[in-house]
Formats: C-alpha cells, structure tokens, sequence
C-alpha cells in the first residue's frame, strides 16, 4: 500500500476532539482517503467500533443519510448501504419520522440502574434524616450491614458468567478486568466466537453471556434462546495510553489492524492520545508490502489481533499494543444490574428502547 498523506491541521484537530464533537462532523471528518480501505468500510468501522468502544452511546441519534453523504462526499447509496447493514446487526435502529440512533441496551438494563438511581437517592435522604436525628453513620451502617446479610442470607448463589471475545489472550485479559468487579462467589470464563461456534456443549455452566457490541447477535446465534447476552463498551487501556503519551514527538508511526474496518476509528483513536506526533502511517496486517511499511517507521501501534507484525518488526522498531480494557462504569451500568437480575432468577427479555 501506498504512503498515507497526513491532512490539514483543521482535519487533524478534528480527530482529535473525537469524543467532544458533535457526530455528524466526527464521522465526517474521521473517514481518511489515504488509509488503505474503501471509505464503505471505513464508515460502518466508525460506527460499529464506535458502538462498541463506548464513543457512540445507545440512543445517540445519527446524521441522515443525505447528511452524511453531504459532509463526507459519499454516494447516499453508500451511506444507505452501510446504515442498512448495522440495522441488520442490531447496532442502530431507525424510528420513522425521528431518524436513525444507535440502539439501546435491553429495557431491563435501563429499568434495573434507573432503580438503583432512585434507591441511592433514598439512601441519601436516609442519611440526612439520621444526621439530623443524631444517629452515628457506624450505627446505620450497622443496621444497613444486618438488613443486607439477612437478605444475603436467604438466597446468594454464585452466577456463572462467559465473556465471548476474538481473540484468546485478550478475552482472558477482557474475563480476569470483569473479574475484579463482581461478587467473590460469581465466576467468569472466556471463550473466543470460535470456540463457541464449535463447542459441542455451550450453555451448561453458563447463566449469563457478555460480549462487544458488534459481536452480539453474532454470539446470540450460537447460544441456547433464553440464555441472556448482553454487550458492554471498551475503552483504550491505561498502559496503552501512557505508552501513546510517550512516544517521542519526532517519531514516525505507524498503525496496523487485522480488520479494515477497525483502522478508520483507530487511526484517530491513537491522535487522540498523541496529540504531539506528526508523523502517523496505516497499514494493513496482510498488505503485501508490510515489511517496507515497518522499515518506515519509528513506533508500530498495532491492533489486538495483529501480533504476527511483532515477528516483522526491525530490531529498533518500538511496538505498542492498541489494547482495549472493558469499561468499568459500563460494567457497573450494564452487567451487574443484570447478573443480580440473574442471580434472583428474574426473566431477562430482551426489549429493545
């Protein structure tokens, strides 16, 4: 593939206020004529990956068509084409007479945090009554702590949770971050979409499946109907974004994925964390002439998935992994609403917002 050309200043700054921008000019300005991929695919990239790794939130609503073929120079068929796709995903829906949005998590999710978010105001008032009645915080707390493990005590068993992911390693790592959020009782495993397309038994141990946004109705089709699955965003994580702060400001760079449609959203993605680069490259991990591009550059920031670069990579050549972490404040609004859902063996219905 050919040498990417950077862009104007403007287009750069506008990468980089990715998350601040309003979203019919992030898209718009993220799709790049010099990456090595069809500006079809990088479109549905943005927005998929976008959906998956948090930086476009269910229910946010999504330029028109016309719009977005206008500010990108798209063909509308193009745009038609790439929206009608997602919709056959599940990742957007679109509501006549409203517009096109990105689709909610199941209702039960919403009901159960916005609950939540009402019994934490009552606590509050709680807390304030006791302040004012001259109650100890230790002793509330003591009397919350007793109601709690009366009720623990009635009924606690551990859920049994799968995480579906690509890639082996990095789905263990996904399993071992959700790990530290849930219950000591409650077990997490991981398996790859692979793995679970071939496993002969696939739902015995499992109450509850999670997995990234894209991959959803992908892994609904492999499961058992009944078995709840449900998707949480990914964020960058923080060894990957301090490495990106670091890297030295004169380096050249150069970024590779295994999947086209994932470069459109990383190429910005890494901007974003180092603002102070100029000189970024994209690559593909099967482009023919790969071995030329790693000789070009400084720093290979490579994508989950591609590690067979490392094996390419010259000896002075730095490699950074773009790894993704589970969000942890998704973990805490989508999961574990759920698993106590679960837990207390309440139906999951998957209902649409």
């Amino acid at each position: 593939m050919g040498k990417a050309v950077e862009g104007s200043t403007s287009r750069i700054s506008c990468l980089e206020q990715w998350l601040d921008a309003p979203i019919l000019g992030t898209i718009a300005a993220a799709l790049d004529r010099t990456l090595p991929v069809p500006l079809s695919v990088q479109l549905r990239g943005l927005i998929e990956y976008g959906i998956a790794c948090g930086e476009l939130m269910p229910g946010a609503q999504l330029p028109s068509v016309r719009e977005l073929a206008e500010a990108g120079g798209l063909a509308p068929m193009t745009v038609s084409g790439v929206y009608k796709t997602l919709r056959e995903s599940g990742l957007i829906i679109t509501r006549p007479g409203a517009g096109t949005f990105v689709a909610q998590p199941a209702r039960n999710t919403i009901q159960t945090f916005d609950a939540m978010q009402r019994i934490e105001s009552r606590m509050d008032a709680l807390m304030a009554e006791a302040e004012v009645t001259g109650v100890e915080v230790d002793d509330l707390a003591a009397l919350l702590n007793a109601r709690i493990a009366r009720v623990k005590a009635r009924k606690l068993r551990p859920v049994q949770i799968t995480m579906v992911g690509v890639f082996k390693e990095a789905t263990n790592a996904y399993a071992a971050k959700i790990q530290g959020q849930l219950r000591d009782l409650d077990v997490i495993n991981s398996l790859t979409i692979d793995q679970l397309r071939s496993a002969t038994t696939r739902d015995g141990h499992t109450d509850l499946y999670v997995t990234l946004a894209n991959r959803r109705q992908e892994v609904e089709a492999l499961v058992t109907p009944g078995h709840p699955v449900i998707s949480i965003s990914f964020i960058p994580s923080e060894k990957t974004r301090a490495l990106l702060a670091a890297i030295d400001p004169v380096a050249r760079v150069g970024i590779v994925s295994v999947f086209p449609e994932f470069l459109a959203l990383m190429k910005p993605g890494v901007r974003r964390f180092t603002p102070h680069v100029q000189n970024i490259e994209a690559s593909m991990a099967d482009d023919p002439d790969l071995n030329g591009f790693l000789g070009r550059v400084d720093v290979v920031v490579y994508a989950t998935g591609a590690e067979r670069v490392l094996d390419r990579l010259p000896r002075t050549v730095q490699a950074i992994e773009y790894r993704h972490v589970p969000d942890p404040h998704a973990v805490q609004r989508e999961l574990l609403p759920i698993v106590e859902r679960v837990r207390a063996g309440l139906p999951f219905k998957e209902t649409s917002a």
